[in-house]
């Protein structure tokens, strides 16, 4: 298969995977395009690395972290002082506030917790995948999830 064919088979097969990932990571469906578009340029750049076609998702999955990292290092964020603000957490009978209270109360969750979570719930991988996207010994990869 040709370069660019089998580059179009990849952004076909991955692309709304990246997407909802992208958007999970920003809350930002502007941002969350960004992303995708910038991680299928990087992945047509290094094509040529990619060894093993069933790594493809991961291999993606891998760039598109990077690159939202990469957001960050060009981010300077506003700091506000916590006192300013009050600690009223109440949670609404509406499923749809509830959605958002439990998406707000997963994003307090540390990265390490927060990350394999969303990757087995959302991406599907399997505790291996997980482990080899977030460097978890083995041992911690089920502990981490559950």
């Amino acid at each position: 298969m040709d370069r660019q064919r089998k580059y179009e088979a990849l952004v076909r097969a991955y692309h709304r995977d990246l997407f909802r990932y992208a958007y999970w990571l920003c809350k930002d469906k502007p941002i969350a395009e960004d992303l995708v578009q910038e991680t299928c340029l990087r992945a047509w750049k290094s094509l040529d690395s990619l060894q093993d076609e069933k790594a493809a998702k991961s291999w993606l999955i891998t760039i598109l972290r990077r690159e939202n990292a990469r957001r960050f290092e060009r981010k300077q964020f506003d700091l506000v002082d916590i006192d300013d603000y009050g600690n009223d957490a109440k949670v609404s009978d509406d499923p749809h506030h509830q959605q958002e209270w439990l998406q707000a109360q997963i994003m307090k969750l540390d990265v390490e917790y927060r990350e394999p979570l969303f990757l087995q719930v959302v991406g599907g991988f399997s505790g291996e995948e997980i482990g080899q996207h977030t460097r978890l010994k083995q041992e911690y990869r089920y502990d981490s999830i559950i």
